[in-house]
């Protein structure tokens, strides 16, 4: 298996960071945007698209800040992905910042769906 390369992508969010958590921490809130439906017990969420499931351990949160999650399949390695949130002391606005990994052949296809899943998280939230 070939190693996985770190990236983080920032969006700019109209929405408070309390309102944003809760569709980044709950299985309700992520099935609008990331899957076709979430179900989670304990620290075990299962992530269901078009039929098939992956699972993701939480690994930590910080209510209204972040949400740290590694797949079951990389159990065994450093990597994860993260949702973080971050309020600019001047302007107030809240920026989402995502880190993932990704095959270095596959990053700028993974930045694409992410950004296509943020996409439905604005229209989700009306921003």
């Amino acid at each position: 298996m070939s190693d996985k390369i770190e990236y983080t992508l920032e969006f700019v969010v109209r929405a408070s960071p309390k309102m944003l958590y809760k569709f980044l921490s709950t299985p309700s809130g992520l099935s609008e945007w990331f899957a076709d439906n979430v179900n989670s017990r304990g620290k075990k969420f299962v992530f269901i698209w078009d039929g098939s499931e992956e699972t993701a351990i939480l690994l930590n949160k910080k209510q209204d800040k972040h949400i740290r999650f590694k797949w079951e399949e990389d159990e065994d390695t450093d990597y994860f992905f993260e949702f973080k949130l971050e309020t600019d002391d001047l302007t107030n606005d809240v920026s989402l910042i995502i880190t993932d990994y990704s095959e270095e052949d596959e990053i700028e296809e993974s930045q694409l769906l992410w950004e296509s899943q943020v996409n439905s998280l604005l229209h989700a939230i009306g921003s």
